[in-house]
């Protein structure tokens, strides 16, 4: 066995509580520990109908991933009210004063489904409640991705008057359904919960000084902690965990507060440090990530200042170890591959920065994107995938070289992230869920 699988079932072994397989699973949004990375198996880069393993039709919409465990993968989706659209609910086509057509709520019942990942036929699903969603027109009634550990799949979905986390088990039981109040924020709910032993964790910053962090029961759902936060623009930060000073802590990412460090059990908040940009609107959405002892971060806003700020935790305080000012990456999440980290901007620049400096590899724009890129990179180890919103899936090599290595048309819009387990590729798009080996 190589010394870099036995690393990586070890760290499984300490997040999960559980003896795994890196090539078993991907538990929460990016898979182990939200890195994006699973080096178990190469993946094909050339996807098509010859090395495509199913397809199958979702019902609904979504932007959120799948999550894996063992041989189920679990995915939420969000079913609108055809009748309501047929009433005149449905997005107008007379444009707002932007030049953009308006974005109504719509009434959206929400669908957790099971699926074999390896036929893609589905095992079950369940529907639950149905309740009007309004968010920005890129963002879905169901962005969210699951968290599973060896036992339970936990869901969130959020919409203004109330954000729900519901546990079932791996065949489909509700186990429980916690109402964790309204939510503020004109674009819409977007977190995802992540499991670290017997809590359930969940980014739930807020507009106007609102929010807070969470930590709920897995065996209840009853809220074990609370963090109260004065964010002022709703975050998508899926939080990480991170070990300092001999400990394991969960580390949030926000505009106002920065970099947050919060012991997952209690909740008790270790370090607090404003890093970003006050003068400006800006919001948290790409997700930290942890390498070389040290979490990275980035927050920003369209054309407002960007920052990707690399930070350790020693003594009990935050020490800045770099950052970055410019060609940052907004909505995609930050991937480190070795001892390089990549850096994909929304519009297709992607670049590559010594982790340990920060200093620039190299940077350079990606052939063949075509608009926006909302999903987060991943990774096999040699190779990194991500997908633009005009569905297509692009390769370049995991290297302090630029080398584009392949693009990939999926035939659909595409906002999601993909995932890799097992030297399998599966990838969400706007009506189908795709695996190619």
């Amino acid at each position: 066995m190589s010394e870099r699988l036995i690393c990586f079932l070890l760290v499984a072994l300490v997040l999960n509580g559980v003896t795994v397989k890196g090539d078993e699973h991907w538990p929460r949004f990016r898979g182990l520990n939200g890195s994006g990375v699973n080096q178990s198996h190469l993946v094909t880069t050339k996807l098509s109908q010859a090395n495509q393993e199913w397809s199958t039709h979702i019902k609904g919409v979504g932007h959120g991933s799948p999550v894996i465990w063992g041989d189920r993968l679990f995915l939420l989706s969000a079913v609108a009210d055809e009748a309501a659209k047929v009433g005149g609910a449905h997005p107008a086509k007379k444009k707002g004063k932007k030049g953009k057509a308006p974005n109504p709520a719509l009434s959206y019942q929400w669908v957790t489904l099971c699926l074999d990942r390896h036929t893609g036929g589905i095992i079950w699903q369940k529907a639950f409640e149905q309740r009007p969603f309004k968010g920005h027109r890129f963002n879905s009634a169901a962005s969210s991705t699951a968290a599973a550990n060896d036992k339970i799949v936990v869901f969130t979905w959020g919409t203004a008057d109330q954000l729900s986390a519901v546990a079932l088990d791996h065949d489909g039981r509700e186990l429980w359904k916690s109402d964790l109040g309204p939510v503020s924020g004109g674009h819409g709910f977007g977190g995802s919960p992540i499991i670290y032993k017997d809590v359930v964790i969940l980014n739930n910053d807020q507009e106007k000084g609102g929010g807070n962090l969470l930590g709920l029961d897995a065996h209840s759902g009853e809220i074990k902690w609370k963090v109260e936060r004065k964010s002022q623009r709703i975050s998508y930060s899926v939080p990480c965990i991170y070990e300092a000073d001999g400990r394991d802590l969960a580390v949030f990412v926000n505009w106002q507060h920065g970099f947050t460090a919060v012991d997952p059990l209690t909740g008790e908040v270790i370090a607090d440090k404003s890093v970003f940009n006050l003068d400006t609107n800006e919001r948290a959405i790409s997700s930290p990530i942890v390498t070389k002892g040290m979490v990275i971060g980035t927050c920003g806003f369209t054309a407002n200042p960007k920052h990707c700020v690399a930070m350790k935790l020693s003594g009990g305080d935050w020490h800045e170890v770099w950052r970055r000012e410019s060609r940052i990456n907004h909505i995609p999440s930050t991937i480190a591959v070795g001892d390089h980290t990549f850096l994909i901007e929304d519009s297709g620049i992607a670049s590559c920065l010594d982790t340990i400096t920060g200093n620039e590899n190299w940077m350079e724009r990606v052939p063949g994107v075509e608009g926006s890129i909302f999903g987060s990179p991943v990774s096999d180890g040699e190779n990194l995938f991500f997908a633009d919103e005009n569905g297509n899936l692009h390769v370049i090599a995991a290297s302090p070289e630029f080398e584009h290595v392949a693009t990939n048309r999926l035939g659909e819009l595409c906002r999601t992230t993909p995932v890799i387990v097992g030297g399998m590729i599966y990838i969400r798009t706007e009506s189908k869920l795709s695996a190619w080996k």
